[in-house]
């Protein structure tokens, strides 16, 4: 899992601390899922800014072709 410091993934790391120090488990396994949520959202969030900058790049491209024709 990458390093995600979104306040979803430290409420999620909390959790799963909280879970193991008082021996609940099923605090400790939400705090695991949580933090699961947190990285899925941030890589989400990464590829839709990646395909943002692939269209503006494909837009300019296309723009340029078009000024020299």
């Amino acid at each position: 899992m990458s390093e995600n410091t979104s306040a979803e993934d430290l409420k999620g790391r909390a959790k799963e601390a909280v879970g193991a120090i008082t021996g609940q488990d099923d605090v400790a396994r939400e705090g695991k899922e949580q933090q699961k949520k947190a990285d899925a959202e941030d890589t989400a969030r990464q590829k839709e800014a990646e395909a943002q900058k692939a269209r503006a790049e494909a837009d300019k491209k296309d723009a340029d072709q078009k000024k020299h024709q």
